[in-house]
């Protein structure tokens, strides 16, 4: 919805700090996503200029929660330094926790019950355990079946028990998106993330990880997961990974073209704002980053969830009467190459203002922490450009999508 007519004011974002992302059993493996948290947390609330104590409520995403400990939020927002009487709730709405924790926030000072509140989303992929679900009791006889965690509860279609890129090739085979587009999509998301890499780009949004390899602690500074060595031809030798859709009645058959290469990879990341009120700006003194304009979400069929970015993109525009072209930069999320294209196609996306410094499946997508990143990410750029209007959306497993709007302060 739109902000401009709260009576409360308007709300703001004043700083967005986020971790490198570490791939899949690379140099943040270790680490758990409570402490990944704590490490953002603290960078945004440090870059506000706020005092620690006086954050009113954390709101942190996280998916893959099993074994992570009671209350993951409350366990970060405390190794970040907050004051033990800052409330803290953790966000599961899969792939859009992030955003949906900066929604929630924005409403919570919207309706008067917080005026400062830290929002973002954490995720440690490698630390998902595995699951073996008839242990408690023992087994009377035969093999008992381990469920990755990560998998089940990150990457697996719960009402249609497929993976999420199966849903992926529907997408691909009903939009006719070809596997040269999705290889071509992937490898410019690796070069514009390795630009922005090498040029410090994303320097402004990052802060360190400590990590600890033997006796030796160094700081992990650089996302690792983008790749210098990828082509259009490595790309186009990898085979498709994922078992096709039964075409059913709604399409004809599907060629397969989603591979690993046109996919994010597994990671650990995370990624903290801080939304402010009206109010607590003028008193604190404090710089925003952006005025939140408006948000949206909305929902489809669960096998169709990376053509919700259309629905929810559409709905937020209607919203606050403005139009794609309006916006100098837009952060969606690259959960596929074939879901970004499909959807950038139906909005009419200029794609020369599209994930300008890489995306998803060059950088990776902790799941619970990139509705937070790619926030970070368009508010740091909008600013280095001296851009105005910013989109951020996703989508997310089950059939939904998120989406909000920036105006740079």
């Amino acid at each position: 919805m739109a902000l401009s007519s709260n009576p409360n004011g308007d709300v703001f974002l004043v700083s967005a700090a986020r971790t490198p992302i570490g791939r899949f059993g690379g140099s943040l493996a270790d680490v758990p996503a409570t402490t990944l948290g704590s490490i953002a947390i603290k960078a945004a609330v440090e870059r506000s200029g706020l005092p620690a104590d006086s954050i009113d409520e954390v709101y942190m995403g996280q998916v893959i929660q099993a074994g992570a400990g009671q209350a993951p939020a409350r366990q970060a927002a405390l190794q970040a330094g907050l004051a033990d009487s800052t409330s803290a709730t953790t966000i599961n709405k899969v792939c859009g926790s992030g955003l949906k924790a900066i929604m929630l926030a924005a409403a919570g000072i919207r309706a008067g019950d917080a005026e400062l509140v830290v929002a973002g989303g954490m995720e440690s992929m490698d630390q998902g355990p595995f699951l073996l679900p008839k242990g408690r009791f023992g087994y009377r006889l035969g093999t008992g079946e381990l469920i990755d965690a990560t998998v089940q509860d990150g990457l697996w279609c719960a009402t249609e028990l497929v993976h999420m890129g199966t849903h992926a090739e529907r997408v691909a085979g009903s939009n006719r998106v070809s596997r040269e587009d999705q290889d071509r999509f992937a490898l410019e998301s690796h070069q514009k993330a390795i630009d922005a890499t090498d040029a410090g780009r994303f320097a402004a949004e990052i802060v360190p990880v400590p990590v600890r390899t033997g006796k030796e602690e160094t700081l992990f500074e650089e996302d690792e997961a983008p790749r210098r060595d990828s082509s259009i031809e490595s790309l186009g030798r990898l085979k498709p990974a994922f078992a096709l859709p039964d075409p059913g009645e709604d399409q004809q058959p599907i060629t397969a073209s989603v591979t690993a290469g046109n996919a994010p990879g597994i990671t650990d990341g995370a990624a903290a704002t801080v939304v402010a009120s009206e109010r607590a700006v003028e008193r604190f003194d404090l710089k925003p980053l952006a005025r939140i304009i408006g948000y949206s979400q909305a929902d489809v069929q669960p096998r169709w969830l990376f053509l919700a970015p259309i629905r929810g993109v559409q709905r937020l525009l209607a919203r606050i009467e403005m139009p794609i072209e309006a916006f100098d930069l837009v952060e969606i999320n690259e959960a596929f190459a074939a879901q970004v294209l499909a959807d950038g196609r139906e909005l009419g996306f200029d794609w020369s203002r599209v994930n300008v410094n890489g995306g998803a499946i060059a950088l990776g997508h902790p799941i619970g922490a990139s509705g937070a990143r790619i926030v970070a990410t368009l508010l740091h750029e909008l600013h280095r450009r001296e851009g105005r209007y910013g989109l951020a959306t996703l989508c997310l497993g089950g059939g939904g999508a998120v989406a909000m709007a920036f105006e740079r302060v």
